[in-house]
């Protein structure tokens, strides 16, 4: 079947407008769409900020739509932490050093500070068979070049005193790991993207992506918003939670479910402050130190799912039951006494996407010629999706990433490929 390379489309629009020589694009930002632009960014979160910023310093005509503000689904409220190990395969580690590197150089670009802070993490074994597990990781950061050491329960209790070092066997250290604030990565993401002309909309709602049939396939022709229509060959799914209602316009069903995603804020712990984020793989938790706070979530066996996210669910909470976050609490005070007496001043419970082989949604799909996926992020969209962007911008402009991304596809998607 006769195939149309998206890359070869826009190269034909890049060659016709000579982009490639451009330093700026001919749009600013503004409450006005523009009538065309050679890519369509759907979603103002950390995944279409990161987007939008690499598409922009490829020279590539780019808009990013937004149905409220900037970062007003799941974003905010993320607790953004970077952890350089936490996936075991080289391509996952590749993008996450990746993800690293540009929040490194964001400051110096852009001259907005992305709040990136590394104050290390260590990731806990309480079983023999997860610190085997640490060890390949271990063997995995030598080859990457990633500072790592195996250490003992009571090297770890040095490092992070609020960890019991007679409840656990041994450790992974990794100094360079930490955490960024969400909010200034992304009005750091942004004024590096609009100073090279790309723009940002605001309060813009999706209501329609117009295709047109080509060699037994559709083709992005444009999509039409509630303040007007865009002329576009390309445009990319990173609306988080909203993704599948943006998929479903098209009548495809990615696999990609909204659940309930939450974590605790404790009252003031001075001796935390400066202390490395901890990460309990064994007891489905992670800590995160904020200041002179600790941050608590986890990952339950039980989530509550969501049927759907409202449209208009902007910078909102839901309720957190406790009953099904206590499960944390008591885990987490097996490692750490100190959450036996130390009180809460805050929860935070919103919505996340998850996908059933826990990696993200990348690349284009196989049977809307101009449709990109970037999204499905499972709570690792601050640590991911900057690797990530950074390959999706290249694959968009050149048909393909530089690094092996097929594992990175969910195997539906890769199924109906392989079956066109």
């Amino acid at each position: 079947m006769l195939r149309i390379s998206t890359a070869s489309f826009l190269k034909r629009q890049f060659k016709r407008k000579n982009l490639r020589k451009l330093t700026k694009c001919d749009f600013s930002s503004s409450n006005q769409v523009p009538t065309q632009a050679d890519v369509v960014v759907i979603g103002g979160g950390v995944a279409g900020c990161n987007l939008l910023y690499q598409l922009s310093k490829r020279g590539i005509q780019a808009v990013l739509l937004e149905q409220g503000k900037l970062t007003n689904g799941t974003t905010w409220h993320t607790d953004g932490l970077l952890w350089r190990l936490s996936r075991p395969s080289d391509v996952d580690i590749t993008l996450l050093e990746a993800s690293k590197n540009i929040y490194l150089g964001l400051e110096q670009d852009t001259g907005v500070d992305p709040g990136l802070v590394q104050h290390g993490g260590i990731f806990i074994a309480r079983k023999d068979e997860r610190l085997e597990e640490y060890k390949r990781l271990h063997t995995f950061a030598h080859y990457f070049d990633i500072d790592t050491q195996i250490i003992s329960p009571s090297d770890a209790a040095k490092l992070s005193p609020i960890l019991d070092p007679t409840k656990f066997i041994a450790a992974l250290y990794s100094p360079q790991d930490g955490h960024i604030d969400p909010t200034m990565l992304c009005s750091s993401l942004v004024k590096g993207a609009t100073k090279r002309g790309a723009q940002v909309i605001e309060n813009c709602r999706l209501t329609n992506i117009l295709t047109e049939p080509v060699a037994n396939m559709r083709k992005i022709t444009g999509i039409e918003t509630s303040l007007g229509k865009i002329k576009t060959g390309c445009v990319v799914n990173s609306a988080g939670v909203w993704s599948r209602d943006v998929s479903l316009m098209l009548g495809l069903d990615i696999p990609l479910v909204p659940m309930k995603h939450a974590y605790i804020v404790t009252d003031s712990v001075p001796e935390v402050r400066s202390t490395p984020n901890i990460r309990d793989h064994d007891g489905n938790l992670y800590i995160k130190i904020q200041g002179d706070s600790i941050n608590l979530g986890g990952y339950e066996i039980n989530p509550e799912i969501l049927k759907e996210v409202a449209q208009d669910f902007s910078f909102a909470q839901y309720e957190l039951d406790m009953s099904i976050f206590e499960v944390h609490l008591e885990r987490a005070k097996e490692i750490c006494p100190i959450f036996n007496t130390i009180g809460i001043k805050s929860t935070v419970c919103g919505p996340e996407s998850f996908t059933p082989d826990h990696k993200p949604l990348i690349g284009e799909d196989p049977k809307v010629l101009g449709l990109f996926y970037n999204c499905g992020y499972n709570s690792g969209g601050m640590q991911l999706s900057g690797g990530c962007a950074e390959q999706l911008a290249i694959w968009i402009a050149t048909g393909g990433p530089e690094i092996q991304m097929f594992n990175l596809r969910h195997k539906k998607i890769q199924q109906t490929a392989t079956n066109r």
